[in-house]
């Protein structure tokens, strides 16, 4: 496994080793003790989650927050997705800065998310199952977001705004001036 730095502090792109054959392949997704050695931090992970979604939808940006803060390591594990991490650590020389990468089933590549991060993904795919493991349990009570298209993020989603398919959810966050920050 390889785990190389983004431009946001404890936020790691993860690429396996993968050994295939003309069988197929192999790769170990997780491993706690080399994932550890690799990021150079303990994270115990408690859940796994799995959605499943088509062309253009774009999930999030979110966070657990307080006591309920959670990393996650996200994968693909069919399709891809441009997978988008914001860090929203107000005591962090990147606050506000935001790493996208794509993630596919063909390159197999994961992100590591850190606590105190906004996070969120866009389907570019057909469709897409995405995984992932998160180190805390979800409390509803304890999410937070930021909408998509904040103008202070600007993040370049790859896809026209009026391709995009949001949850009522997501359409109704604030933007960042909005908040108590």
């Amino acid at each position: 496994m390889k785990a190389i730095e983004t431009a946001l502090e404890g936020c790691f792109i993860i690429e396996p080793k993968i050994i295939g054959d003309s069988r197929g392949y192999f790769f170990e997704s997780f491993n706690e003790s080399n994932f550890a050695e690799a990021i150079k931090q303990e994270v115990h992970f408690v859940q796994d989650n799995q959605s499943f979604s088509s062309y253009g939808v774009l999930r999030g940006l979110h966070a657990q927050a307080g006591e309920y803060a959670q990393a996650k390591l996200v994968r693909v594990l069919q399709g891809e997705v441009l997978d988008v991490t914001v860090d929203f650590r107000r005591d962090s020389p990147t606050y506000l800065q935001h790493v996208s990468v794509v993630l596919s089933a063909e390159n197999k590549r994961q992100l590591f998310v850190p606590r105190g991060f906004l996070h969120g993904f866009l389907v570019l795919s057909q469709t897409a199952e995405f995984f992932y493991k998160c180190d805390n349990f979800y409390n509803k009570d304890a999410e937070i977001g930021v909408k998509f298209d904040d103008p202070t993020l600007a993040i370049d989603w790859k896809i026209a705004l009026d391709e995009l398919i949001i949850s009522e959810k997501d359409q109704i966050l604030p933007y960042l001036n909005q908040l108590d920050r």
